[in-house]
């Protein structure tokens, strides 16, 4: 009885094995073959939330923005860098978080237009 079992239980850990790494590999695929869809911008754009330590998503609802126009950015982080003044009674904390999340728009946008630049490039060249 016990050899039975001990069969069904390896049998169990082969089949969940199997299943396993065959999930693995088909999202290890559906991974690649999505960072070749973002192209070269998205690389950049995944740098730049690595180095920043903010992503573009988290950034925009820091500086409550929700495209990319730099005098919205701007306007929303003078007034919130403003109102966070620690000499205001503000929070050092979150004055920290609004400038690296004005860093990364920025980084954001200069992404956008160097993708713009080469755009153009490419198409004035065909």
């Amino acid at each position: 009885m016990a050899k039975y079992l001990a069969q069904i239980i390896v049998m169990g850990a082969q089949v969940v094995g199997r299943a396993f790494a065959r999930a693995l590999q088909q999202e290890y695929a559906a991974s690649q073959a999505a960072a070749r869809a973002r192209g070269t911008a998205g690389q950049q754009s995944a740098a730049a939330s690595s180095i920043t330590g903010i992503s573009l998503q988290e950034a925009q609802q820091i500086l409550n923005v929700s495209t990319l126009s730099p005098e919205e950015i701007q306007k929303n982080y003078e007034h919130l860098f403003k109102v966070n003044d620690k000499a205001a009674g503000g929070s050092f904390y979150i004055q920290s978080k609004v400038v690296r999340a004005k860093e990364r728009l920025d980084e954001e946008l200069s992404i956008q237009s160097q993708d713009q630049k080469q755009q153009s490039q490419q198409n004035t060249e065909t």
